[in-house]
């Protein structure tokens, strides 16, 4: 087959066109979630071509379009049956897989199709290589407070010398902070510490320490943590790309871009996802309009939570055009750092964000010299 060395760049509308086209005609032809046997579990959905099509919606901000969509899922059975998993925590762990709330994951087999992604961003004392994934400062400041408000929201409660007691209960499940209480596979507990000087042992293995192979951030993760590849990290777990409660999330912002955000919505969507993380104080899943704007940080930062290390949060930024703000200065950890220097908070990373070129990647050179009438998104 010959290449052509002079086609154009297909405007973007046309190309966002033909991927919804595709997606209703496969939702179309696909069956349901509950019509696969256990030996099919895995494949492609109905409800998978649907859910991907409200998220190709998103993030092209069309809110009634995606509404409509994620109703499809919500509302009617005829496309899968779809509920939120009664425990956050166990929604990640390998005793669940093919749980209600999966609508597409990536699959694995064991001792067939693994991977090794947790030697990556586990503590080292529990077996891990080194941190090339680590939760930032600014991750775990997003988390609530139990009761609610926000971290700096006066009456909060928050004391910083004690920063991970009364927080979101998803605090916990996907972040792992000093003196976190890791489970071991035969339920035992080994305390993780990465403050400097608070390990009791000999090796202090995961303590902060600058140009080390601790965490750069003195944080590690939790979330997708598979208790049964502890020996060699060949983890066989099921990554899951898109579940119910990003369905929900879409939904709720959806809602509110158009100004329909009610008790009701909320009720369906935020408050579910609350209450099933362990939220109990009422302030913090009771509706109270608070306008527009404000239930708008409100969505998107429970966005952030909810789906945090699950791959989303950087294309959201991109699409919010929050990233030449969130992408700017210093990253940070933990404050195991210099007084002198941001409060204390280690400075992590040093990020740049141009927002005249980054919100597009560049069209790769090799690609151009081919055809130059590909050519080149501004400033690259």
């Amino acid at each position: 087959m010959t290449r052509s060395k002079s086609i154009a760049r297909t405007p973007k509308a046309q190309v966002v066109d033909f991927v919804l086209k595709e997606l209703d005609a496969a939702a179309t032809d696909l069956p349901v979630n509950t019509a696969y046997k256990e030996s099919d579990r895995g494949r492609i959905t109905k409800g998978a071509a649907i859910a991907l099509k409200a998220r190709v919606l998103l993030y092209e901000s069309r809110w009634q379009d995606v509404a409509t969509t994620c109703e499809k899922l919500m509302n009617d059975n005829s496309n899968g049956t779809y509920s939120l998993f009664p425990s956050y925590e166990g929604l990640f762990l390998p005793q669940n897989e093919y749980n209600s709330e999966v609508i597409l994951d990536l699959e694995f087999v064991p001792d067939v199709k693994t991977y090794s992604n947790f030697f990556d961003m586990a503590p080292l004392a529990v077996g891990a290589r080194l941190n090339a994934l680590a939760p930032t400062q600014e991750l775990v400041d997003s988390y609530l407070m139990e009761n609610g408000k926000k971290i700096t929201d006066a009456g909060s409660g928050y004391d910083e010398n004690n920063p991970y007691v009364n927080r979101d209960p998803r605090l916990t499940y996907t972040v792992v902070y000093n003196g976190y209480k890791w489970k071991k596979p035969d339920n035992s507990v080994q305390v993780i510490y990465t403050k400097p000087g608070d390990d009791p042992g000999a090796t202090k293995p995961d303590e902060y320490a600058p140009g080390k192979v601790s965490s750069p951030t003195a944080y590690y993760t939790r979330k997708y943590y598979d208790p049964s590849s502890a020996v060699n990290f060949q983890s066989a777990l099921n990554l899951i790309l898109i579940r119910y409660a990003d369905v929900l999330l879409m939904y709720a912002e959806a809602k509110n871009e158009l100004g329909q955000m009610d008790a009701g919505v909320w009720d369906k969507t935020i408050k579910a996802l609350r209450a099933r993380a362990g939220f109990t104080d009422a302030p913090a899943l009771n509706f109270n309009a608070t306008g527009q704007a404000d239930l708008r940080n409100i969505v998107r930062n429970e966005r952030r939570v909810e789906l945090a290390m699950e791959g989303l949060r950087v294309f959201d930024i991109r699409r919010w055009h929050t990233a030449e703000t969130v992408l700017n200065g210093w990253a940070h950890g933990a404050k195991f750092g210099p007084a002198s220097v941001d409060n204390g908070y280690i400075r992590a990373n040093l990020r740049t964000f141009d927002k005249g070129k980054n919100y597009l990647w560049p069209i790769p050179r090799d690609e151009r010299a081919v055809d130059p009438n590909l050519t080149q998104n501004p400033g690259w």
